[in-house]
């Protein structure tokens, strides 16, 4: 019974501080206690609705934008800019600490609830295994903003976040090392990929995990841990699902939406559009293109006098979390660090080519058959520079491999994120410390 108490208690919380769907609505208080899969689903369904838009803030912190300093919100992002943690103004947006912790609430109900009350059945394995994977994948965001990058040499005692598996108000949130995170999140997507069923969700419904979804998630923790075989693995895994690309010589259109054929989950909004009415691409984001041979760079930008807007992001029919695209470049990434060179530049050459005009092919395979394997490490880096514009990869990419030197210049004024910066590493929000002096 106090159990049970418990789960009424946090499940009015939870309630009380974000909108209810259908369910929730006409529940009464205080009888908050999913009992049929249908009102699970609407549980977990809560748990995908309410994942934060954290992506969009670490765009502000990467090389891909300018911030426009007349912006009517830029005080919600100059100090991400800035990557002035220490002592932001009162009305910096910050980073969705407690929002994943809302989403790692709502998958623990179904986690720890459903799993023994509901009836077997391959609903409920897909149910629950959705809820383990939306678990992992709010960790894994989690560590990656608030945690050291992984290293295996240290993972065991840098600082990482808390780890909270069960609904239990009387829990001690101390926070956990990178290594138990990680541990955690393989574990969870153990789970799913054991009970998930689904090999694709339909469209509309691919804000959902499923067996594609799960195999490529796995393959980009393996790749953050520098597992390369155990992440080319689930690479192909998930390709052999689904291996489309979109060739852009045919069909320009933007691969990042939900009902693109490359889209696996369509689960977040990278650019959020009070971010895209307060920025512009940055000069070494726009560099980065080959603006005649690069079929993206029509698509992704936009003159705007003399700078760019950028064109992705900021619509619900863009909500994306993987993609193909992802795929084929983590197996060119892991091919080349397993030293398999060949591989590495068929699989990345036969990428892109779907993505540059014919001619610009052309020069580029020269190119790339002709790289050692330093010179097509950085190739393949600033393909996915390039590819995952604005998607919320970036500032997790750099995390894991170069942690370089970025400047930023607003109102006149320089500031530096030097090389391997701690401030690579997000403190946690002045609010979350309050509230929990473990932190």
């Amino acid at each position: 019974m106090k159990k049970i108490s418990k789960y009424i208690v946090l499940f009015v919380a939870a309630i009380a501080v974000t909108s209810c769907d259908d369910y929730l609505d006409i529940t009464p208080v205080g009888r908050v206690i999913p009992e049929t899969l249908e009102q699970y689903r609407a549980v977990l369904t809560r748990g995908y609705d309410v994942y934060p838009e954290h992506k969009s803030l670490t765009a502000v912190r990467t090389d891909e934008l300018t911030m426009n300093e007349f912006g009517d919100e830029i005080n919600l992002f100059k100090d991400i800019y800035t990557w002035n943690d220490a002592n932001p103004d009162r009305s910096t947006t910050a980073f969705h600490y407690q929002d994943l912790y809302t989403v790692i609430f709502y998958t623990n109900v179904i986690i720890n609830d459903a799993s023994s009350k509901l009836s077997d059945s391959p609903e409920k394995n897909q149910l629950v295994g959705e809820a383990y994977a939306l678990r992992a994948l709010a960790y894994f965001d989690l560590i990656n903003l608030f945690g050291k990058a992984y290293n295996s040499a240290t993972a065991a005692s840098d600082k990482g976040v808390p780890l909270a598996l069960e609904i239990d108000l009387e829990q001690v949130f101390v926070p956990q090392s990178v290594q138990v995170i990680y541990n955690q999140i393989n574990s969870d997507t153990d789970k799913a990929a054991q009970l998930i069923n689904l090999n694709t969700q339909t469209k509309g419904l691919n804000y959902r995990f499923s067996k594609v979804a799960i195999y490529t998630f796995q393959s980009r923790i393996y790749l953050y841990q520098q597992q390369w075989q155990k992440s080319l693995d689930a690479a192909n895994s998930a390709l052999a699902i689904n291996n489309n690309v979109i060739d852009l010589k045919a069909t320009p259109v933007l691969a990042t939406k939900y009902d693109s054929k490359e889209s696996i989950l369509a689960l977040e909004d990278g650019y959020i559009n009070g971010l895209k009415l307060n920025s512009y691409a940055s000069a070494d984001l726009l560099a980065s293109y080959n603006r005649t041979a690069d079929l993206r760079f029509p698509l992704y930008f936009v003159a705007s006098g003399s700078r760019f807007r950028i064109q992705k992001g900021a619509n619900i029919d863009q909500k994306c979390t993987f993609r193909t695209s992802e795929l084929f470049l983590t197996k060119a990434e892991t091919s080349l660090k397993l030293n398999n060179i060949a591989d590495a530049k068929t699989t990345v050459l036969g990428f892109i080519k779907n993505r540059y005009t014919a001619a610009g092919y052309t020069q580029l395979e020269n190119d790339v058959n002709a790289m050692n394997a330093a010179d097509l490490t950085n190739f393949i880096l600033e393909e996915r520079h390039r590819e995952f514009a604005v998607e919320g990869q970036r500032w997790f990419d750099l995390r894991r491999t170069t942690q370089k030197q970025i400047v930023h210049t607003f109102s006149g004024e320089n500031y530096t994120l030097i090389q391997n910066d701690p401030r690579y590493t997000i403190i946690f929000p002045a609010e979350a410390r309050l509230n929990n002096p473990n932190l």
